[in-house]
């Protein structure tokens, strides 16, 4: 038997987000949960999709599927549903840069690097002392994490303070929060001559959003590029992205 990821309580959460289901138009999915784990298993294990084991199906069907899924935006939708939440007090945002199984020179898309979003709730002080926080949206580009904007994740999100380390200190970005009624918790970029202050204990929680990166790093094949097409990593980070969610 191939380990299991999801537990009941997590698939009674994805089920009816879920294409092909009773009462959705067109013919009915074949067992939604089994796809759905097999598209983890190889995310968890980075293997190559012909090693899918038998008892998940035909790998190639399998593939066939998980390509018109990510088409069709179904894991998108999945994860914008199960990461909603409009109750924030702040952001904390930061980007990494993916490996690649791509040998120099080859051609095909560039390198991505994918940016998370992670919102804090308001409420959230618990009993232990901790904060609670809520991943809430990544995206993917070319280039060092640093240099794409970070306006696609802020869009239609509000938030009282954002933070980020010294590689997101600009003018720029500075301005659009006090226009936004946010607070920047930034530290000064070493170019920056005008000190800057900023809150030292409340930027400690930025460990949070680094964390999600470990996490989402231990699926081999989001912490190594296999995905031959930006719409199939995507994809795969939505699928991954929803796994831990649920946790």
């Amino acid at each position: 038997m191939v380990r299991r990821i999801l537990s009941d309580s997590q698939w009674s959460r994805v089920a009816p987000l879920l294409p092909g289901k009773d009462g959705d138009s067109g013919r009915s999915a074949r067992d939604n949960r089994e796809f759905l784990e097999a598209v983890l298993w190889i995310a968890r294990t980075g293997a190559p999709w012909r090693d899918l084991p038998d008892e998940f199906g035909l790998w190639n069907s399998v593939l066939q599927r998980f390509r018109s899924w990510a088409d069709k935006g179904s894991f998108e939708r999945v994860f914008k549903v199960l990461s909603a939440d409009a109750d924030f007090e702040y952001v904390l945002i930061d980007g990494t840069c993916g490996s690649t199984n791509r040998v120099p020179g080859q051609k095909g898309d560039s390198e991505p690097s994918h940016r998370s979003l992670a919102r804090g709730s308001k409420h959230q002080d618990q009993p232990d002392g901790r904060r609670s926080w809520q991943l809430g949206g990544f995206c993917a580009s070319a280039g060092p994490a640093p240099s794409m904007a970070v306006d696609p994740l802020l869009d239609g999100v509000g938030f009282e303070r954002l933070i980020a380390d010294r590689a997101y200190d600009s003018d720029a970005l500075r301005d659009e929060l006090q226009e936004r009624g946010a607070t920047a918790v930034i530290p000064p970029g070493a170019n920056r001559v005008e000190e800057v202050g900023y809150d030292r204990e409340l930027y400690k929680w930025r460990h949070l959003v680094e964390n999600f990166f470990g996490n989402l790093k231990r699926f081999r094949r989001t912490a190594i590029r296999f995905e031959k097409t930006d719409v199939s990593y995507a994809a795969m980070l939505q699928v991954v992205s929803s796994r831990l969610v649920l946790a």
